[in-house]
């Protein structure tokens, strides 16, 4: 035996990727896909001839889902694209505080305490509104890797 002590890093990670690879040609309108290393949702798809090297190629048209930007990306139809794992969340606001931050309630009764309100001047004030008003309002977080935002709002009714 070893007189020698280990010391193991506890940040383990169960290694479920962030994205996983869909053929390009598989890609439809209102779809995911990874452009330039950013989550984006597809909204134009449009697909060319077989050409003289032999492939139909995709030109992808989307929106970044966190910060809007549009982008583009050219892809041979027949290889693989890599597409986010996109996850909505709904959690009941607790808080709102004046950092810009939330306190969210989870399904679990924990509270989520590391989100910022949304850059979305429309949904920030139906939250803010909302919440001055005393109404329960139940937020819907995106996320995909490893981001996420606050990207819609319901009201329940008042407390």
């Amino acid at each position: 035996m070893s007189d020698e002590e280990h010391h193991f890093d506890h940040k383990a990670d169960a290694g479920a990727s962030k994205t996983f690879p869909q053929q390009a040609g598989t890609i439809r309108k209102n779809g995911y896909v990874v452009i330039k290393g950013r989550p984006c949702k597809v909204v134009e798809v449009s697909t060319s001839k077989t050409g003289k090297h032999g492939h139909a190629k995709c030109h992808f048209v989307a929106i970044d889902i966190f910060n809007g930007k549009k982008l583009e990306d050219i892809v041979p139809s027949s290889h693989n694209c890599d597409v986010p794992e996109v996850t909505r969340t709904d959690y009941q606001l607790i808080d709102v505080s004046e950092d810009g931050f939330v306190s969210l309630l989870t399904d679990s009764g924990d509270t989520k305490d590391d989100l910022r309100l949304p850059t979305d001047e429309q949904l920030l004030s139906t939250i803010k509104d909302g919440f001055a008003e005393g109404k329960d309002l139940i937020l819907t977080v995106m996320h995909a890797m490893g981001e996420e935002q606050i990207c819609a709002v319901k009201d329940i009714g008042k407390n």
